[in-house]
Parts: C-alpha cells; structure tokens; sequence
C-alpha cells in the first residue's frame, strides 16, 4: 500500500500537483534506506534538494563605498538654470509693447503689398491663358490653310488632266 502510495504522490509530484506536506513525504521516503528498485533514480533528485537547502554563502560581498564624481549632478543644475534663463530673460528683456505694435503694423503692410502683387500675378495668369487660346486658334487656322494648299494642288492636277 505504502508503494502505491508513493507512485501516487510521485504521478501528482511530476504534474506540480502536490501539497508541501505530500512533497514532505516523498522527502522521507527518499532518504530512508528502504526504496524499491525501480524508484532509485528519483533519490539522487530528493537528496540534492535536501543538501541545497542547507547551503548558505559564505563570501564576503564587497560595498563599493568610493564616492562617485558629482560632476552629473552640476551637469543637470545647469540645465535647470539655462532652461529657466530661456523662460525669463525674454520676458524680462523682450520687446516692448511699443515695438510689438510697429511689428504688427509691418506685418499688415507686408500682407497687403503680397495681396496687390498676388492680384496682379493672377490677372497675367489670365491674359497669359487668353494668349494661349490664340495661339492654338492660330496654330489651327494653319493646319486648314495647308489642307487648302492641299486641295488647291489636287484641283490643279484634275484640271491639267482633263
């Protein structure tokens, strides 16, 4: 019975299935003098679970106390410091709001003098559009006089026949 037993809890062990009592008998049997023959192979893999869970580190693990340079540390303060110099100095010596009115005025100017000249642009847009349309009529024009010649030619020639 007690054989069947072990069988059983050795099935459930191989599955992940035991309890921590259960694997504390299979522990047991294992270290006993008693295991059946075809179970030998399994008492080398209890008694080394039994002997690593005495063992303990016994070197000395050594603290790395030496201080290390600070220069990481300036490194980030001074980014702190030229990034709140970015935020302040413009306001503080920024342009005035004298000056931010005259650049608004340029602004528009300038804006306007884009919209006249971007009206004339577009007015010889269309003209140039108008002048292409004539040349393609004349263009056509030419192909008709030369199918005229054409036609003058083959008349000519019926006539001399005759």
């Amino acid at each position: 019975m007690v054989l069947n037993n072990i069988e059983t809890l050795l099935e459930k062990y191989n599955n992940a299935e035991t309890t921590l009592k259960e694997e504390a008998q299979l522990k047991a049997y294992f270290a006993s003098d008693n295991v059946t023959p075809h179970l030998e192979h399994y008492r080398p893999m209890f008694q080394y679970f039994s002997v690593s869970k005495q063992e303990q580190y016994t070197k000395d693990v050594p603290l790395n106390t030496k201080k290390k340079s600070r220069l990481y540390q300036w490194i980030s303060v001074a980014a702190v410091a030229v990034l709140m110099l970015g935020l302040i100095v413009p306001k503080m010596f920024g342009p005035t709001e004298q000056e931010k009115q005259e650049a608004l005025l340029v602004y528009n100017q300038t804006m306007e003098a884009f919209n006249l000249i971007s009206l004339g642009m577009n007015e010889g847009k269309s003209q140039l559009t108008n002048l292409a349309l004539v040349s393609d009529n004349i263009h056509e024009g030419a192909e008709q006089a030369s199918k005229l010649g054409e036609f003058n030619t083959v008349t000519n020639k019926i006539l001399k026949n005759k």
